[in-house]
Parts: C-alpha cells; sequence; structure tokens
C-alpha cells in the first residue's frame, strides 16, 4: 500500500472526513435506526423477503461461526455470489468482525477467481453451487480453511447465538478489496480502508435526491459500486433494499409497475435499455424522476434525450480506485448536469496535466493495489493518481471527460477521440448505444470502426448514411467511421461498460 502524506491524514481527520469509525460501526448504527426497513430479493432461482434485522440475525450468526473459527481482524473473507440475502450477510457479518472482504463479480470464470484468490490468501470463501455461468469448483479454493456454499452448507457456518456489538479494529486499516475487471491483463485488486469507504459511503449518499424513491439495484454485489449501493447506502439512509440477481429490463418495467420501484442511474445502459423496451409506457416514465449516471461514458445525445423525456440528469466521475472524483448535484445548472461530469466533490482536489491527463487525490482515494509495482506506477510522493483519462475544465471548474489516453483512434498519425464519434453516432435516428474503436489498417495503420446497438424496430444504417449524416454534423473527414457494425448487445464489464478491447480484439482477429 502506498504511504498518505501525513499533511493530508492531518486535513481529511481534521474536517471530519476520516473518523474513527469503522465499516462495521456504520453498519450497526444504520441497523439499530431502521430495524423494520424492507430487503427484498427479486429473483427467479432464489427469490426472498425480510427486513434488515431478519438479515442482520443472518450476518450476526455468521460473524459468530466465523469468529470461532478463528476469523477476526485483517483476516480475508472473499465472496463469489449473485445478488442474494447471503451477499448481504457475508459483508456485514466481515465488516463487523473488522475482516476484509473481498467481493468477486458471480460471472468471473476459473481465470479470474483463481487469480483473486492466490492473490489474497483468504480464510473463508463464500459461493454458490452454481448461477448462469458460475459454478463452484472445490479444487480452487482446497487451500482455504473456511468454505460455504450457499444451498448447501452455508448454514453449517451459522453460530446459534449472534455475534454481539462490532470487533474493535483500527479504521485505517483495510476493509475491502475491489477488483477491477480484467481483460487482457489479470484483474487489479484495488486496496480501500474503513475511513476511504466511510467517507465514499457519505459522500455518495448526499449526491442523492431525497425523493429518488425505492430504488431496484441490479448492478452486481460483486463490483465495487454495486456493492456500495446494495449493502452500504440504504443502510446509512435507512431506506428500503430491492435487488435483482439479472438485468432484465421487462422483469424491472414490470416491478416499477407491481412494486413502485424505480431505477435511478448508474451506467447509461440500465436507463436506455428500459427506455427502448417495447414494455416501456408513459406511466414507467412517470416513476422515474432522476437519472444519476456514471460509471462509464455518458453521451451528451443520452442526457438531453432523458431531459427532453422530463427527467432530471445528472452525471459523476470515479472509479474503483477514487469513486467519487466529480459529480453535478440533481439541483446544479441544466446544461453543468447535461453536458459535464461535474466539479470536484468536497475533499476532493483535481489537476490536469499537460496533455489533458486528469490527477486525482481525496479523502475517497484507496491505498494502493495489491500489485506493489502497479501502486508505484500510478501514485506520486504527494498522494496523486493518476487516473489515466483526459479532461478538460470550464470556466466554473467543471470537468468533462474527453476521452481514455488508451482510447484514442491513431489513424495516419493523427489522433480521434472514439468519444466524440461517438457522440455524433447517438444523434443518429434509432441508434440506441455506440462503442468507436479502431480496427486494423494496412495504409492507415488503424481507423474507426463502428459497432452499433439498435433500438427496436431500427434497421443499421448504411456506411453511405453514416457518411452523410457526420458530413452534417460537421466532424471532420478523418473522424468518419470507415466501417459499420451492428451487435444485439455488447461484451460489458460487471458495472455495464462496453468492454472495447473485446470488440478491439475481434476486429484484430479478422
Amino acid at each position: 500500500m502506498r504511504t498518505v502524506p501525513p499533511d493530508l491524514v492531518k486535513r481529511y481527520e481534521s474536517e471530519g472526513w476520516w473518523t474513527q469509525e469503522t465499516l462495521g460501526d456504520i453498519l450497526a448504527a444504520g441497523l439499530a435506526a431502521a430495524p423494520d426497513a424492507e430487503f427484498r430479493i427479486h429473483s427467479a432461482v432464489r427469490p426472498w423477503s425480510g427486513t434488515f434485522a431478519d438479515v442482520e440475525r443472518v450476518a450476526r450468526r455468521l460473524a459468530a461461526g466465523l469468529r470461532a473459527r478463528g476469523v477476526g481482524p485483517g483476516d480475508v473473507v472473499v465472496f463469489q455470489l449473485p445478488n442474494w440475502m447471503e451477499a448481504a450477510a457475508v459483508f456485514w457479518a466481515s465488516s463487523l468482525l473488522g475482516a476484509v472482504v473481498v467481493p468477486v463479480v458471480h460471472f468471473y470464470g476459473r481465470k479470474e477467481l483463481g487469480y483473486i484468490l492466490e492473490r489474497t490468501a483468504p480464510k473463508v470463501f463464500v459461493t454458490a453451487e452454481g448461477f448462469g455461468r458460475m459454478e463452484f469448483q472445490p479444487d480452487l479454493c482446497a487451500g482455504v480453511p473456511v468454505v460455504g456454499v450457499v444451498g448447501r452448507d452455508f448454514d453449517d457456518l451459522l453460530a446459534d447465538e449472534p455475534l454481539a456489538g462490532v470487533v474493535a479494529t483500527d479504521p485505517a486499516s483495510p476493509a475491502v478489496i475491489a477488483f477491477t475487471s480484467g481483460t487482457t491483463r489479470d484483474p487489479k485488486g484495488v486496496i480501500h480502508s474503513h475511513q476511504t469507504l466511510g467517507f465514499e459511503t457519505r459522500q455518495l449518499a448526499g449526491l442523492y435526491p431525497p425523493d429518488r424513491g425505492r430504488q431496484l439495484t441490479a448492478a452486481p454485489v460483486g463490483h465495487f459500486i454495486g456493492m456500495l449501493n446494495a449493502f452500504l447506502i440504504p443502510v446509512l439512509d435507512g431506506r428500503p433494499i430491492n435487488l435483482a440477481d439479472v438485468w432484465d429490463p421487462g422483469r424491472a418495467l414490470e416491478l416499477m409497475r407491481t412494486d413502485g420501484l424505480t431505477v435511478g442511474g448508474g451506467a447509461t445502459y440500465f436507463v436506455t435499455s428500459l427506455l427502448d423496451h417495447p414494455d416501456f409506457t408513459p406511466e414507467h416514465l412517470a416513476g422515474m424522476k432522476y437519472a444519476g449516471l456514471g460509471g462509464s461514458s455518458v453521451p451528451a445525445a443520452v442526457t438531453t434525450r432523458l431531459a427532453g423525456l422530463g427527467m432530471t440528469v445528472f452525471r459523476s466521475y470515479g472509479s474503483t480506485e477514487h469513486p467519487s472524483i466529480t459529480g453535478s448535484r440533481h439541483t446544479a445548472p441544466e446544461d453543468k448536469r447535461l453536458f459535464t461530469d461535474g466539479d470536484p466533490l468536497p475533499g476532493v482536489e483535481i489537476r490536469l496535466e499537460p496533455d489533458g491527463e486528469i490527477l486525482s487525490r481525496g479523502p475517497d482515494l484507496c491505498l494502493g493495489y495489491i500489485d506493489e509495482e502497479l501502486t508505484a506506477q500510478v501514485f506520486d510522493a504527494e498522494g496523486w493518481y493518476r487516473t489515466g483519462d483526459v479532461g478538460v475544465l470550464d470556466e466554473d471548474g467543471y470537468l468533462t471527460i474527453v476521452d481514455r489516453k488508451a482510447d484514442f483512434i491513431i489513424r495516419g498519425g493523427e489522433n480521434i477521440s472514439a468519444l466524440e464519434v461517438e457522440e455524433v453516432l447517438l444523434a443518429m435516428p434509432g441508434v440506441a448505444e455506440a462503442a468507436v474503436v479502431a480496427a486494423p489498417d494496412a495504409r492507415l495503420g488503424e481507423h474507426a470502426a463502428a459497432v452499433l446497438r439498435l433500438q427496436v424496430g431500427a434497421a443499421l444504417p448504411t456506411l453511405d448514411e453514416v457518411r452523410a449524416h457526420f458530413e452534417r454534423a460537421g466532424l471532420a473527414r478523418q473522424k468518419w467511421p470507415e466501417e459499420v457494425l451492428g451487435t444485439a448487445d455488447f461484451p460489458r464489464t460487471p458495472s455495464g461498460k462496453i468492454q472495447k478491447v473485446v470488440l478491439r480484439r475481434g476486429l484484430a482477429q479478422r
């Protein structure tokens, strides 16, 4: 882990951004304040309904059972589970014990899971016998002292009497290791402390409108932001928890109608897939007052579309390493909410390098990676984190992400911003989502290839139609896509981001 500069530590503590509370303390206080709050799992295979108090009892029995097996502060607990009640019980139990939680996305395969188990050396691994592509593989966890499988022997880990109170833990110590999605390399293990996550939970909760309604969370709880939104923020606020273990837009629309739930944002895909579904009606729209977008590129064509439907749109920017860097409040001026990624949030500092790369630091910045070399590459001695993203600041200090440094298409030696091209494509009728990636070009090295997901009933535009659209938009000719492909859906990360590396690989393999 990196060393946080002492002057930053002093500032974060004096401002109250870093406290002596652990995640266990935050959870214990929130659960005690709202024991009757609703907790529901909407699932075709493992539905569940109860209250915070019901889940807390399971969590405290699990905590007592693990403590009897020698698990305590600093020990690692890995879980790979869908959005089920047992996932909450494992996370809450681990936090009450002061253990280090490692959530794993339920559709990670053998390679990713094996790497995570090897690198974290857990004392406990909790999983399920199977769900979708996930399948319990005993040989991978043969060296783990305590293994529990939901639906088989998970209940054997529960003690008869629940754990009382919270086990004392250093709030500056690691609380969570969150693995980012691996594509061309092994996933990165990002280390967060009780202090960084406690601040992030309060920070993110403060961005949400108080009248946002009863939210349905379908982002996997094995993913960092899905975990926060499912298991920490609602407890802090005393608000109901409604989880879905798969993202099915039709089912989500049904729950909006029958149960009064709403979907309030995340990656743009979660919102646009509802709007584009044939079952979507004005009745659904009336229940979607807000759209807090982030976690992936947020095109202006999408924000203006949602605003045109009467939704209050606000954007934010962050990463697993630094979860909340900038953000617009829902009360901010509309042009800032629709066309920028917000201004720096309390406690956060940003600066731009000469090439536009964003450097950030703040109370919610992680402690580093499990890979010391990677930590050394992206953090400096003053606590600045190299995000790898390129941005511009307007005169009011609002940030707009221009691109990833690695997401340029270099055509004949000239850089083309994929995001800029995507913005123009999304203004075409019938286009629901667009991803622009580099395709090999024998003459120019690379050229822009557009991969489109279309709205229901729309036809894939021809290359000539795309060119005519770009000419009307006035974009330089060298930025125009030079091939157009269609897809029913994109390969995605757990947070809903399009995995462009998979698209690039497919184009290269042709």
